[in-house]
């Protein structure tokens, strides 16, 4: 009976070290890598970089269907990692740079075109969680809100739109599919600026693949 105790045991003992092994790596990896799933740990001081999706806009509209407002054909952000813990867990990013190009109006009444697209207040903090979803919120930093400024030509000269996010940080989602963090929707409203500014915006954006520009070939990031 002794015996078969201590076999019934150690079949125990080999189940339970197979099933260990047989657990993804990202289980005892980081909640960023690079390379793949589970691959190699992103490292803190390493620089992200991203542009658009491939095929899509950066949009600001008066309303979450759409209405008038700004698109944008470029779009990219430089973003550093300040924290990559072990998962499950929130990796943490510093925004530096975010930029807009080939910008246009949309149903912007009086407006004949965008002169710039200017992210304010840089840098921000990126917080990344492996939670269910791959949950992201963009929060403002200590220059000041989270902000972007608008010129837009008119027939009559340039008129400048400031719109400030609200509420004060920014939601969005990563995808390990594409590689790409995305937004929808996200709500702005303008803080200065004449009538011709429209009043609220919507931001959307889907950025990918993000890449760790820090390492050889600029491999994608995975969230793990």
């Amino acid at each position: 009976m002794r015996n078969r105790i201590l076999l019934g045991t150690a079949a125990l003992a080999a189940a339970a070290v197979t099933a260990l092994t047989a657990l993804p790596a990202s289980a005892a990896g980081t909640v960023l890598t690079y390379g793949s799933a589970g691959g190699s740990a992103v490292a803190v001081g390493d620089v992200l970089t991203a542009n658009l999706a491939s095929g899509t806009y950066a949009t600001l509209y008066s309303t979450a269907a759409g209405g008038s407002g700004v698109k944008c054909s470029s779009s990219a952000f430089n973003a550093t990692v300040t924290a990559n813990p072990s998962a499950p867990g929130t990796a943490v990013e510093t925004l530096n740079t975010q930029t807009f190009g080939g910008c246009s109006a949309v149903g912007v009444p009086g407006v004949t075109g965008v002169s710039s697209v200017t992210v304010n207040n840089l840098t921000y903090t990126n917080n990344v969680s492996d939670a269910s979803g791959d949950p992201v919120t963009l929060s403002a930093g200590s220059a000041g809100p989270i902000q972007t400024t608008i010129v837009l030509r008119t027939l009559l000269g340039t008129v400048t739109c400031v719109y400030q996010a609200s509420p004060a940080s920014l939601s969005g989602v990563a995808s390990n599919a594409a590689q790409t963090l995305s937004f929808t929707n996200q709500s702005f409203t303008r803080s200065s600026g004449p009538a011709t500014c429209f009043s609220a915006g919507y931001f959307t954006a889907a950025y990918g693949p993000i890449q760790d520009s820090s390492q050889s070939g600029s491999p994608a990031v995975y969230v793990n």
